[in-house]
């Protein structure tokens, strides 16, 4: 791939020249390449999925182009060069991450905090947290809190007394924008 700078007879460019070249656009430049090669074989499952994964981003980028809020959302985080429609697409195929789960500072007492890290590419809009004895009976559950302080940072804050935390699973459930989700367990000690 080329990429062709100041020149008259290119600028602007974009299409297939026979069977050899390939012009585009990207960022006010023209981008040069060989034109790609066609596939013999079928897809495999993977791909198949994958492809179905990007249609399903498509779907979700349009919708946002559609929404004048959201479009100016996903445009403000875009870089040089870059669309609100190709982050809403790259956010509909990147879940969010939980990082770690902290808990330091939960020892079963209504009050205590957990202490979350959660990113995504574009935002983490919701992040949950449950709690579970040993015996799978629920202590609780509920949403965190985004620190206002360190974006990255949410915070849980216990709301029911757990007198035996031997063997607790703790669940935290990520959510971005797309509605994508990312789950982490953490095991009391």
């Amino acid at each position: 791939m080329a990429k062709s700078k100041n020149n008259v007879v290119t600028h602007g460019l974009s299409g297939k020249v026979g069977d050899i070249l390939v012009f585009s656009q990207r960022a006010g430049k023209t981008i040069v390449g060989k034109v790609p090669r066609k596939r013999s074989t079928q897809p495999t499952a993977a791909q198949k999925q994958q492809l179905q994964r990007f249609q399903q981003a498509v779907i979700y980028a349009k919708g946002v182009m559609a929404n004048a809020v959201q479009k100016a959302a996903y445009k403000a985080s875009a870089k040089a060069g870059e669309s609100a429609y190709n982050i809403a697409v790259a956010d509909m195929l990147h879940a969010p991450n939980i990082e770690s789960i902290d808990l330091s500072t939960y020892k079963g007492n209504i009050g205590d905090k957990i202490t979350i890290i959660a990113t995504d590419d574009f935002k983490v809009v919701q992040v949950s947290v449950t709690i579970e004895n040993a015996d799978g009976s629920l202590v609780e559950q509920g949403n965190a809190v985004q620190d206002a302080q360190n974006n990255l940072q949410w915070v849980y804050t216990a709301t029911a007394a757990n007198t035996d935390l031997t063997g607790d699973k703790i669940t935290v459930k990520a959510t971005d924008t797309p509605g994508n989700l990312a789950e982490m367990h953490k095991q009391t000690t």
